[in-house]
């Protein structure tokens, strides 16, 4: 069976290092990182990922821009991305259902396991 291929964009090296290492030990998932907002399209185009975890809030280009530019290219508008961010904490974000500008979200810290069900429940097959 194919991995299925998941880009992770966060400027945090730690962050994309430790969630591409919890992926890949499933051995679900083929797992690229990219550390700067400005190279997650290029990263896109290359990889064609499944699905892109997405930093909302990055000091080079923010998130909802670089989804904007996703969505925008007809190649890959159809690329899920789900936005990781730390401006709303899991308490507040309650349940599943909840969304950043049309888009599903989990709050910083991720807990691996409902990244997973993100994934599984989100990405193109």
């Amino acid at each position: 069976m194919e991995k299925r291929r998941i880009l992770i964009v966060d400027d945090e090296a730690g962050v994309t290092r430790m969630l591409k290492l919890f992926l890949e030990a499933t051995q679900a998932y083929e797992v690229r990182t990219e550390n700067h907002g400005s190279r997650a399209v290029a990263a896109v185009r290359e990889f064609r990922p499944h699905l892109v975890l997405l930093d909302v809030v990055m000091p080079d280009m923010d998130g909802a821009t670089v989804a904007a530019e996703i969505g925008a290219d007809p190649r890959l508008k159809d690329t899920p991305v789900v936005f990781l961010t730390a401006l709303v904490t899991g308490k507040e974000a309650g349940g599943s259902g909840r969304n950043i500008g049309g888009r599903p979200f989990i709050a910083k810290p991720a807990d691996p396991d409902r990244i997973v069900e993100l994934i599984e429940k989100h990405a193109k097959n």
